[in-house]
């Protein structure tokens, strides 16, 4: 299973850097919507400040499904889903790579996010393990459900429009713990933080076991 999710996480990854989707437009979007929601918050630095980790991870969670449609869309050729499930790979090791090959994109995203963040918003992570933290377990629980979705949806003509239906909703909690565990880093926190934590541990744990053990009837449906 491990060999097989390596194998396609490297696929997966291989593609995105030919293609460079994710440089020339899941970035960009993600940076525009930072600056649209500073300017629709207005010049009042404290007040940008207080929004920055709520605005930080709108901008993750919007450019996360972006990064899912295209996960999702690499193998949407002709024959491709049918070749990919006749060529032996076990399902879990599909599932794992996709999400690896994802959750990589999102944390180089997030690094993108954060440096802009401190441009514009001016905050500084007094707490940084949290903020390390919460962003990693945040990670895992957007890959594995964006992947699972993604597979729920892979296989239907409008599954462009109805996966952000589907998968954003199921985010909600990310976006509600992983803003305040931010902003209790940014504010030094550490103590309430990390009760925020114990929401993203489930979430990502939750996810990653029903992907695996899922992801195979899915994509046999599909």
């Amino acid at each position: 299973m491990w060999h097989d999710a390596v194998l396609v996480a490297g696929k997966d990854l291989r593609i995105e850097a030919r293609a460079r989707v994710g440089l020339w437009q899941v970035v960009p979007f993600a940076v525009l919507v930072l600056v649209l929601l500073a300017f629709a918050i207005g010049p009042d630095q404290a007040a940008l400040r207080h929004a920055a980790p709520g605005i930080f991870w709108v901008a993750l969670l919007f450019s996360t499904v972006l990064a899912i449609q295209r996960s999702v869309a690499v193998e949407s050729g002709e024959g491709t889903r049918d070749g990919l499930r006749l060529s032996g790979i076990d399902p879990a090791g599909i599932f794992l790579g996709k999400a690896a090959a994802v959750g990589l994109q999102l944390l180089a995203l997030q690094l993108v996010l954060w440096a802009g963040m401190t441009l514009l918003f001016d905050v500084r992570v007094h707490v940084v393990w949290l903020a390390v933290v919460a962003s990693l377990l945040a990670t895992v629980g957007l890959a594995c459900a964006g992947v699972l979705y993604g597979a729920l949806s892979a296989g239907l003509r409008v599954r462009d429009t109805l996966l952000p239906l589907l998968v954003l909703p199921v985010l909600a909690p990310v976006l509600l713990a992983g803003s305040k565990a931010w902003e209790a880093s940014l504010n030094g926190a550490a103590a309430s933080g990390t009760q925020w934590l114990k929401i993203l541990v489930p979430f990502a744990v939750i996810y990653l076991v029903v992907g695996i053990v899922l992801y195979g009837p899915l994509q046999e449906a599909g």
